[in-house]
């Protein structure tokens, strides 16, 4: 693992993989503004009522608004996951000559399965943070769980992204997704710093894609 992260890491610093981190940065938070800017005071106003149960107003009204941030904050990672998704593979083409060169690409992520499959785990995302969004308020126990959360986000889209391209047998593809959860927590650190949030996506691609091609990882 040890390898897959160094390499990694040394491959987000590429111009290839900044610019389009930078690329999709800027898209994805034209989205995330233009969905704020329309319905930011009706979603106030739910997550408002959600919290009802809490005795002073005061602290309905600013976990309420603390709660719009975040969903909105969770809805630009959504955003940047999807799109992350859709126009990351010639760019892990391009990675995978660089670092594998006998290695060949054996298939290529169908998009409507990429969208059904991100589609899935930010619905599963959002529910699981909705329903326990007062365990957000909980120093520490609240971090890692919204750590987790963000790497259901990142894990079942990405294996295929990545596994599509390099693993023709869907049992084997299986047998690599039961190994990266701690990769798509890893990956999903980088949620934690605003702007350097928008990398997360991508890096978690390139941790699958040492985890998966690494000589180490041999399948």
């Amino acid at each position: 693992m040890k390898q897959t992260i160094t390499k990694s890491l040394q491959d987000m610093l590429s111009k290839d993989v900044i610019l389009f981190v930078i690329k999709i940065g800027f898209i994805s938070l034209a989205l995330t503004l233009l969905f704020a800017w329309n319905i930011w005071g009706l979603l106030t106003d739910i997550i408002a009522s959600y919290l009802s149960w809490i005795p002073w107003e005061w602290l309905q009204t600013s976990g309420a608004s603390i709660g719009t941030f975040l969903l909105t904050y969770m809805l630009f990672i959504i955003i940047v996951s999807l799109l992350t998704s859709l126009q990351s593979e010639k760019l892990l083409v391009s990675l995978a000559k660089k670092r594998y060169p006998d290695v060949h690409v054996v298939g290529s992520a169908n998009m409507t399965t990429s969208i059904l499959l991100t589609l899935k785990a930010s619905i599963v995302f959002l529910l699981l943070f909705i329903l326990t969004l007062p365990l957000l308020f909980i120093p520490i126990l609240g971090q890692v769980w919204v750590l987790y959360l963000w790497s259901i986000l990142l894990k079942e889209p990405t294996i295929y992204d990545v596994g599509a391209l390099f693993i023709r047998e869907k049992k084997i593809r299986k047998e690599k997704k039961k190994k990266t959860s701690i990769l798509a927590m890893i990956a999903a650190l980088f949620n934690y710093i605003p702007l350097v949030n928008i990398f997360a996506p991508v890096f978690a691609q390139i941790l699958f894609l040492h985890h998966i091609l690494g000589k180490e990882n041999k399948f």
